[in-house]
């Protein structure tokens, strides 16, 4: 297909222009007008665009890219790396991070609660990052700790309210590294947050609020997002998608 008529169609999709975010969204790295072979993955690192020249892939698509806000303006090391073998190759890069999160259905935080059986009941927050939902009856948090292991594949950090054998309700949630949003969860009336990654400042707010805050690995938490944008384009225009979990434990 055209790049640039994946690219508009992703734009539209994601409406990533209404979405002030850390990084460009959308093609951050221009390569061959065709694309017939597109490989997705988490992050835009040295190993996945190897494997894309190694799968004669056209483009890769992925929820952190290239290119942030603050980066240096020199072009050095592994980021020079990057870039020359994503050139040598003709790759296309192309990177949704908010928008990415945030997209109702096939976004980070909506897929991850499909996964987990989390009903999605409301978004709220600044961004509308954090969804929120009542569970059908209430769970033992040592039940819902050993699903989201098992579901993520991954090992769960328990903060905050420290006993397991207490009963949740309602929780919350948003992918990735966003600890900082446990107040507004448990303002909400959350009694679980679940994010990727913990920061001490956020441990100390969980404890206090009487929140169990999550911490189910940054990485773990938004494989799912990539995956469902690439099923939808792979339905959308019948070109070949791959996804390849380079799995990083954070």
């Amino acid at each position: 297909m055209d790049r640039n008529v994946l690219e508009r169609d992703l734009q539209e999709l994601l409406d990533q222009a209404r979405m002030p975010d850390y990084c460009p969204n959308g093609l951050q790295l221009e390569g061959k007008p065709r694309i017939k072979r597109l490989l997705t993955g988490v992050t835009a690192s040295k190993a996945l665009i190897d494997l894309a020249v190694e799968l004669n892939a056209d483009a890769i698509l992925v929820h952190h890219g290239l290119m942030w806000k603050g980066d240096p303006q020199t072009i050095t090391g592994f980021r020079k790396e990057r870039l020359y073998a994503a050139l040598a190759h003709d790759l296309n890069v192309f990177a949704y991070h908010l928008p990415l999160d945030k997209h109702p259905e096939l976004g980070n935080n909506a897929q991850l609660g499909k996964m987990l059986g989390w009903p999605s009941q409301q978004v709220v927050g600044d961004k509308g990052l954090i969804h929120m939902g009542r569970l059908p009856q209430p769970q033992n948090l040592q039940v819902l700790v050993s699903k989201v292991a098992e579901v993520l594949g991954h090992r769960v950090q328990v903060e905050g309210a420290e006993d397991l054998d207490r009963m949740v309700s309602t929780v919350a949630w948003c992918t990735g590294g966003a600890p900082g949003y446990v107040e507004e969860a448990a303002r909400q009336g959350a009694d679980l947050y679940l994010t990727g990654e913990l920061s001490e400042p956020a441990v100390h707010v969980a404890r206090e609020c009487k929140v169990s805050l999550l911490g189910a690995g940054h990485h773990a938490t938004e494989r799912c997002g990539v995956q469902a944008l690439g099923e939808w384009i792979a339905q959308r225009y019948g070109i070949e998608v791959i996804f390849r979990d380079l799995f990083v434990a954070v």
